[in-house]
Parts: C-alpha cells; structure tokens; sequence
C-alpha cells in the first residue's frame, strides 16, 4: 500500500482548480472524485459547516462520513451575504477552473454568483449545478433526497420480492449517480473548453442521472412498452440468473447463453436440461425459471456454498458466494486494486478511505490529503489570493 506520506507522481487533473460550493452527499462525492485525481478542490463552507460534518458515525468526536466524501479536499468559510466575502469568491474564480454548486435552483442567482453573471466575468468557468429534479422542469423547485429519487424514478418499484413491498437499494444510489456524472459532465466541458476556450454551464438532475442508469429497465418500458415488476433475486429477462441455495447458505449465478448453459447443465450432472424443450433458449428459461430453480436445488441442495461455487467458477461459468461489505473491502479484490487508501489525518491518525475506481497509467494511487477541518486552509489560501495580487 503506498505511503500517504509520500509525495504524489503526477495525475491527470493536477492544476486544475475546483470551488466547491456543494454539501451533504452528490455534490461532494464528484468533488471527492475530482480531487482524488489530483484536483486542488477547495470547499467552501459556512460557519457550521458541512451537514456531514454533524453525521455520524463518529471517531474522536469526528464524523468517519464526512471524512470519506471529503477526502483530499482544503475548507475555507465565507459567508455568502456578506459583500466582503463574495469579492473574495470572485477573487478566486479568476483562479478557478470549475465551479460545483447543489443549492436549489434560484440560490446562487440570488447571491450574484449565477451562471449568466459568472459566464460574463469568467468565460472559461465550467459551471455545474447538482440539483434533484435539474434547472428546468416543473420539479424543478421540490426538495429531494436519495429515497424520493429512488421512489421516483422507478427503481424502488422493482427492487424486492415479488410479493413483497418496494424495497430502497442499500446505497444513497440516487445521490451518487448524481454525483457520478457531474463529475463526467465536468470532464467533457473542459475537454469542450480545451478546444474552444469557453466553458459550459453543466446542468444534473438526480432523477435524470439515476433514470438513465436503468438500461434495461428503459429498453423494456420505451420499446418494448412493458411495465417492468419485481423479479426479486432473479434477473428479470435470463435463467439461471441469480441467487439459488445451497445448504449453508445462497450463491449467485450468472448464465445468459445456451453454450454456457449447456456446460451448467453438465456440470450439475443433469445434462438432459439443456435439451428440455422447456429450456432450450433463453427466455423459455426464464419463462420457466421455477421449474429450472427446482433442479438446481436438487444439486446444490447437497453441496456448501464454498464448493457450488467453486464447481461452476472452475468450469467457466460465473458464480459467487455472497459476500458482506466488509468481506468485499477486504478481499484480495479490493486490496490489489487500490479501492481504498491511506490517508493522515492530525486526530484520527492513519485512515483508509475509499478511492476512486479508475487506474490511469503513470498516475499513482494514494498520496492524498485528509478531509480538512473546517476553514483549516482559509490561512493559505488567502495568502495565495495576496500572492496573486502582487504579480
């Protein structure tokens, strides 16, 4: 694991500065994954700060919460009414590469520091507002939170069992798609900036993110005019596609041709199935997918977890235990993919928080800085904007 003390080789956003106006979970996790990448993102908070700050869980009085959506960020407290304060802001945005702000629609207009205003003083000012429902829309001005996105967008109406009620995915996924392609829709306005010297405004809706995360749910209900439902553990469209148990326990699998099928059959030792005509292509499979779930039973009735799957894996076909949260940030998986890393913080000492996903050549992992304690780097960078000005 890399040394967090160690100093960082060059990354892909290196020199590129982010104001992050940004709090609670969507926007922050696109900053985070901005200044994992080498961007100097400097948050600005008020007096208060950041409502993650008052969230556990909490370590040494500090929230472990903040602390992983933060990483690698510098806080600076300005006061947003105050005169003095905004001059301050558009001192640094003659600086700043992009603007992130998730207040509702109107906010920033109000305080003067809207897009249109801000277009005009700084032309290569990417600008990017997270907002539930976006800046247009008559759902524009609603309040959101992940579970309303959830609940509108459709996922939570075909998440859980059948017969059971809608059921919130374990993750604020709502929240993080957000933040996911605002982060995206940065990258594409400076690349877009790159070549003609402007920089865009970037418009994110939660609804609009989480939806267009939903492939196959939208191919089956815009061109096939379906109405998708629960399936529960099974895949809506294939067989064998999901979870089936086995005698201490569930694993998963994961079959979507009929040469894979074939071999899945051979290797439950019932290679008749893969001539049953009940079973001979895919959607027949899945059509009749309780009487398939059956024969499966039979075999993996008999048989651990551990050696189900280690049958099917060692035989091509793709299965899993399934593993905790805990078990997935521990496996060999993880650690050698650098999921997570070590960072210094002044009272927590040593932490590990997570990363973002994708390795570039010749960038390494690691070699961040904590989250900061609030206005902790107010100091610098006001010493920065004084430099700045004796040039």
């Amino acid at each position: 694991m890399p040394d967090p003390a160690a100093a960082p080789s060059a990354k892909p956003l290196d020199g590129v500065r982010v104001l992050d106006f940004t709090r609670v979970l969507a926007g922050p996790y696109c900053t985070a994954l901005m200044a994992d990448l080498g961007a100097d993102v400097i948050k600005i908070e008020a007096v208060h700060g950041d409502d993650y700050r008052h969230i556990g869980p909490f370590k040494h009085g500090e929230s472990l919460l903040f602390q992983s959506i933060n990483r690698g960020k510098r806080s600076f407290v300005l006061d947003l009414k105050s005169a003095e304060d905004i001059a301050t802001i558009k001192q640094l945005l003659a600086e700043t590469d992009v603007l992130v702000e998730n207040f509702r629609p109107g906010v920033m207009e109000k305080l003067g520091l809207g897009v249109e205003a801000l277009a005009e003083a700084f032309p290569r000012l990417v600008y990017v507002s997270v907002s539930g429902f976006g800046q247009t829309g008559s759902n524009t001005a609603k309040p959101a939170y992940d579970i309303i996105i959830q609940a509108m967008s459709g996922l939570m109406d075909v998440t859980g069992d059948p017969d059971g009620t809608p059921t919130m995915i374990g993750e604020a996924l709502g929240d993080v798609a957000g933040g996911l392609f605002a982060a995206w829709g940065t990258m594409v306005a400076l690349f877009d900036r790159s070549r003609t010297g402007k920089g865009r405004h970037v418009d994110v809706a939660l609804f609009d993110a989480l939806t267009s995360m939903m492939p196959l749910l939208a191919c089956r209900t815009l061109m096939a005019g379906e109405t998708p439902s629960r399936t529960g553990n099974r895949h809506a469209l294939s067989a064998p596609f999901g979870t089936y148990p086995a005698r201490d326990g569930h694993f998963a699998v994961a079959v979507l041709n009929d040469r894979l099928f074939a071999t899945f059959c051979t290797v439950i030792g019932q290679p008749d199935l893969a001539t049953d005509p009940r079973f001979t292509t895919d959607p027949l499979r899945r059509s009749n997918e309780p009487a398939l779930a059956e024969r499966i039973a039979v075999w993996a009735g008999t048989r651990d977890v551990a050696e189900a799957v280690a049958r099917l894996s060692e035989n091509g076909i793709p299965a899993s235990e399934i593993q905790s949260v805990a078990q997935a940030w521990a496996s060999t998986q993880a650690v050698e993919r650098g999921l997570a890393s070590e960072v210094i913080h002044p009272t927590l000492g040593r932490l590990r928080v997570p990363e973002q996903p994708v390795h570039f050549s010749g960038a390494a992992r690691g070699g961040r800085r904590a989250a900061p304690g609030l206005n902790a780097d107010a100091a610098g960078i006001l010493a920065e904007l004084a430099k700045g000005e004796q040039k």
